[in-house]
């Protein structure tokens, strides 16, 4: 590193003899493009900003709902109404003012999704439906990007890292999306707070380690129910 604030900023991370310089570097040059900036994308976004990661984009068409508040901290009652990209593209910026970020104020399709996802070495979906994480994960294997994928319910949530250095995609663990009248959602199920903070924080977690070249999940697709705390790793 060249900068003493960069250093300064990153002192704690960078002691870690599995990060050093070198990791922190790879971090300062990382492009990772975050899908949906609502329950899962916020503490995504909130940990790997912090952390370093140079450039960041952020997809989202939604704007903020007062019911986003109880799990979706990056915002306030004050900017309901307000797009989340936008508004959580000057959010990140004040967490770290050293990146770059980026945000795509637009509903990813079949007709924008691979100029934008081009652009950037690792996908994070935190998407809510079948239908764009599938989207997402087509295309990443069409470009030979990684994906780390994850997903919430109730009191349950799973995490998997898709497409990495040859590795199975989401095809492979479930081969055609199910029939969205069979999927239950968080906004008919619902969904405690915690839980997306959970399993967005595992997810920034997956993803730096996969910058820095750390041992990540391989063909294997992680289960985490938080009302017994139980932890199932299946391999597929």
């Amino acid at each position: 590193m060249s900068v003493i604030q960069d250093f300064l900023r990153y002192n704690r991370q960078v002691i870690l003899p599995e990060i050093g310089e070198e990791g922190q570097e790879k971090l300062k040059s990382a492009k990772v493009l975050v899908i949906g900036a609502g329950g899962l994308g916020c503490p995504i976004l909130q940990y790997i900003a912090p952390a370093g990661v140079g450039t960041i984009g952020i997809v989202d068409f939604d704007t903020i709902e007062i019911h986003n508040l109880h799990r979706q901290i990056l915002y306030t009652e004050k900017q309901v109404g307000l797009a989340k990209a936008s508004t959580a593209k000057t959010t990140v910026e004040k967490l770290n003012p050293l990146i770059k970020v980026l945000a795509f104020e637009e509903k990813l399709t079949l007709e924008n999704a691979a100029k934008i996802i081009a652009e950037f070495d690792i996908v994070v979906d935190g998407s809510d439906n079948f239908k764009t994480r599938y989207l997402v994960n087509d295309t990443c294997v069409a470009l030979n990007k990684t994906l780390v994928y994850g997903s919430i319910l109730g009191f349950e949530g799973q995490i998997a890292v898709f497409n990495h250095q040859g590795s199975k995609n989401l095809r492979d663990l479930f081969p055609e999306p199910p029939n969205p009248k069979d999927v239950p959602n968080c906004s008919f199920n619902g969904v405690l707070g915690t839980l997306p903070g959970m399993i967005g924080t595992m997810m920034a977690h997956e993803t730096l380690k996969l910058i820095i070249g750390l041992p990540s999940l391989q063909n294997q697709l992680v289960l985490f129910k938080t009302l017994d705390w139980s932890f199932t790793k299946l391999t597929f």
